[in-house]
């Protein structure tokens, strides 16, 4: 395996040369032509003083320019920290100062209110995209412009930090998981080994590259010589263009976004024949749906399941091997995986029975940034790390999520689990897309309730939706309210926010 992931585009350049490794909004680049720009904003970052081991935010939607700045960054031996686009000034101005960021490189779009942190000398340097640069900042294409073709990379070793790559934050403030060269190429490496990644895939995605499971697919590319085919963000209709268009092998989502696929009017009509397997992470897919995908897309749909803790997938299904419908798979390779007590660490459950799942191995994170007492609470000493999910293990050793703890509704003191409720709902002929929260209740404490998205021209009908659930489902299990929705609130990468589902509370 490589050194660092500085190593990633000077191998790529040599291995691939001119072969298309990256087409977005109309534009082709080569694996050689991503090497030259990426040494010219190095040499770009090195002019503006930034040193070894310094940190570089990377503040924009997926782009071209994006991917040069973190080869670049990382050959200019850096520290990369890349920010969620929907991170308010606020808790952009958190990271930067937590991280102790030299740089902050941000597309116009994001670079108005970095002046603020400027002026109150919370950072030193902004770099922004594209032609309208605003006088307090450095121009990005100026300096890809005047940097040099040739540059020699900054030799790290492979267990130093490579990346800080901040939490949601969904209880208090973000935290920085810090992932290592290693780590991070490993994931790519044996993600690629998983799903017999070659330079023979097209890859379609909108997953943003700031998430791990985007940045995975990116290092990927890299390391394989696949093309990827980037999109600024999700749209059906561009999605499946493209699959066509480029006579795409892969595309790889959430969720959401192959729900949105499969109630798009005009699926059908597109040449779809090209795929060889998908991938869906992110969150759980009810198994309907995921049949319907394999159905409508003619191909394998392969679940996978990760963490920013561990910079990307822990666990998937391999592409030559039995692939399980509701599983997340079997564990990387290198990687160890258990269920435990929850309230246990220690106690290892036997197949079939919930507890939390647990994770060991050389791509876990070294820790959070500036932040031992979460460290602590996360990492145990012999270095098995807390996930957060509740799942069981088959007897064959297939992994199976169950929920989110935190997600978890208590009504009556019988435990209630969102997704098990999503996946049957989502079998309902009339739903499109569904997410299941939570609301009070006196009496039970909380009451289970399900938003649904409809199919184009389906009515919605909450006692036809009831009447489904109870026949799958114990009576304590089905939802006391149902309401009809437009849309769900979603992440960048696309995932259902359960913690915002009662602002849609009508």
């Amino acid at each position: 395996m490589l050194g660092s992931l500085a190593e990633l585009v000077p191998v790529a350049h040599r291995r691939f040369g001119e072969k298309a490794a990256l087409v977005f909004d109309g534009r082709t680049f080569s694996f050689s032509e991503l090497h030259l720009l990426s040494n010219r904003f190095a040499a770009g970052l090195a002019s503006l003083g930034v040193k070894p081991g310094d940190r570089v935010t990377i503040y924009a939607g997926n782009s071209w320019e994006w991917m040069v700045t973190y080869y670049g960054a990382l050959k200019a031996g850096a520290v990369v920290n890349p920010l969620n686009v929907m991170l308010t000034p606020e808790e952009v101005e958190f990271v930067v100062e937590d991280c102790g960021a030299a740089v902050i490189v941000a597309s116009s779009d994001k670079a108005g209110p970095l002046v603020g942190l400027k002026e109150r000398g919370k950072i030193e340097t902004v770099v922004v995209f594209g032609e309208d640069v605003p006088k307090w900042a450095a121009s990005f294409d100026r300096l890809i412009e005047g940097g040099r073709d040739e540059f020699e990379i900054v030799k790290q070793a492979s267990d130093a930090l490579s990346t800080i790559c901040y939490t949601s934050g969904t209880t208090g403030h973000p935290k920085g998981a810090m992932l290592s060269h290693r780590s991070v190429m490993l994931n790519a490496a044996m993600t690629a080994q998983m799903h017999v990644r070659t330079e023979r895939d097209v890859v379609v995605i909108a997953l943003p590259l700031a998430h791990v499971y985007g940045n995975v697919i990116m290092n990927g590319a890299m390391l394989t010589g696949m093309k990827l085919v980037l999109h600024k963000a999700f749209s059906e209709e561009a999605i499946l263009e493209d699959v066509e268009a480029h006579r795409a092998t892969m595309f790889e989502g959430v969720p959401t976004m192959y729900m949105y696929l499969l109630n798009h009017a005009g699926l059908d009509k597109y040449d779809l024949s090209s795929l060889t397997r998908c991938t869906v992470g992110g969150q759980t897919m009810p198994v309907a749906k995921m049949r319907e995908v394999e159905r409508r897309f003619g191909c394998p749909l392969i679940e996978l399941w990760g963490m920013t803790e561990m910079a990307g997938l822990g666990t998937t299904h391999p592409f030559y091997g039995e692939i399980r419908h509701g599983s997340i798979g079997i564990s990387l390779p290198y990687m160890e995986t258990r269920v435990v007590g929850v309230d246990d660490p220690s106690r290892v459950l036997p197949a079939k029975e919930v507890g939390e799942l647990m994770c060991r191995g050389p791509l876990i994170m070294q820790g959070y940034y500036n932040n031992e007492k979460a460290t602590r609470e996360t990492i145990e000493p012999d270095g098995w790390l807390h996930t957060g999910d509740l799942a069981y293990m088959d007897e064959d050793g297939y992994f199976f999520i169950v929920d989110r703890k935190k997600d978890m509704i208590l009504t009556a003191g019988y435990n209630v689990y969102p997704a098990e409720l999503e996946r049957v709902i989502a079998a309902h002929p009339s739903v499109a897309l569904v997410a299941v929260g939570s609301v009070p209740d006196e009496a039970k404490g909380e009451l289970a309730k399900a938003y649904i998205v409809l199919k184009q021209g389906a009515r919605g009908d909450a006692e036809s939706v009831l009447a489904h659930c109870r026949q799958h489902l114990a009576a304590y299990k089905v939802p006391r309210l149902v309401q009809f929705v437009a849309d769900l609130p979603k992440t960048s990468t696309g995932k259902v926010m359960r913690r915002a589902l009662r602002q849609l509370d009508a």
